[in-house]
């Protein structure tokens, strides 16, 4: 091999790595960035993603909304499983007792979802998909939202 082609191999391989670290720093953003979406039923099984922040959807139970200033305290269900979620902020104007909403936020130690986002429906006939697709996997979905389109 002539010194020419070494030059150029060397080159080459050197793009080449050059390509898999970005390739794999992109990767490793990208999944940091990610919301997992899952139900209370999940949450009580234990399928979550651990240390990270994810989405907990379902309907806000009825007479278990608590406010102390801007901190409210409610629980989120399924239908087959509730967990218990703490929000620091204003509630959006459509927030209520029955209604499907989502919540970004993490676990804390004692199993309480720390939403830091509270997102509601926007009309009556609108379900978020991944609260109706937990809704319907729980195999309870209330009447108004059977057959609702996903």
């Amino acid at each position: 091999m002539s010194p020419t082609q070494k030059q150029r191999l060397l080159v080459v391989v050197i793009v080449m790595v050059g390509i898999g670290i970005t390739a794999t720093l992109t990767l490793l953003a990208f999944q940091e960035n990610l919301l997992y979406f899952v139900s209370p039923t999940q949450i009580k099984s234990g399928e979550l993603p651990q240390q990270r922040q994810f989405r907990v959807g379902g309907l806000v139970v009825e007479g278990t909304i608590q406010r102390d200033g801007v901190k409210v305290q409610f629980d989120l269900t399924d239908t087959a499983n509730s967990i218990t979620v703490v929000y620091n902020g204003i509630l959006p104007d459509l927030f209520r007792e029955g209604q499907g909403i989502v919540a970004n936020g993490k676990l804390d130690d004692s199993g309480i979802f720390m939403a830091s986002e509270v997102l509601a429906k926007h009309d009556e006939n609108y379900m978020p998909p991944e609260v109706s697709e937990a809704l319907a996997k729980a195999k309870d979905l209330p009447e108004k939202f059977k057959g609702h389109p996903r």
